[in-house]
């Protein structure tokens, strides 16, 4: 098989006192998502779709939280490494199309930025990527401002 499709999912708690990041841009809020590392949901999401594409895990399995190393880390130099295990198992990444739910801040300004970071780390066009923001309309964690969540979609192909 040539070309294979992964899903991916994260999901973060929103609390004050850290820096908001999402697709390795920073966002300017009030509050910001809690995790072990920079809790980058859209990156999070994003390496778990390459990994499950290709089955090779999760992003817990690579990168666990009980690993000092991975403290604090940006989560776009996960993507990195998460791309290199892809290429040590003769994938590429193809596309990506990634959403994120969250009810604030408004992420329309930041999403071409996020678009290029993404391309730049993955090796590819930026018309490889698509990254969408949505809302849940007040509903659930992502509505009453408590969380954020990304899904993710990742098309790979054999690299050999």
């Amino acid at each position: 098989m040539s070309l294979r499709v992964g899903h991916g999912f994260d999901a973060h708690r929103l609390v004050a006192g850290r820096r908001f990041i999402l697709a390795g841009v920073s966002i300017a809020h009030d509050v910001g998502p809690l995790g072990h590392s920079d809790a980058d949901v859209v990156a999070h999401a994003i390496c778990d779709a390459l990994l499950g594409a290709a089955a090779l895990g999760d992003l817990g399995a690579h990168f666990p939280d009980s690993d000092a190393r991975w403290k604090d880390v940006s989560s776009m130099l996960l993507m990195a490494e998460c791309r290199g295990l892809l290429a040590e198992a003769g994938w590429l990444p193809s596309n990506i199309d990634a959403t994120i739910v969250v009810q604030e801040p408004k992420l329309a300004p930041y999403i071409a930025a996020m678009r290029q970071q993404v391309a730049t780390v993955l090796s590819l066009d930026i018309g490889a990527v698509s990254i969408k923001a949505k809302t849940s309309e007040g509903l659930g964690y992502t509505g009453d401002g408590s969380g954020i969540a990304a899904y993710a979609v990742a098309l790979i192909e054999r690299s050999r």
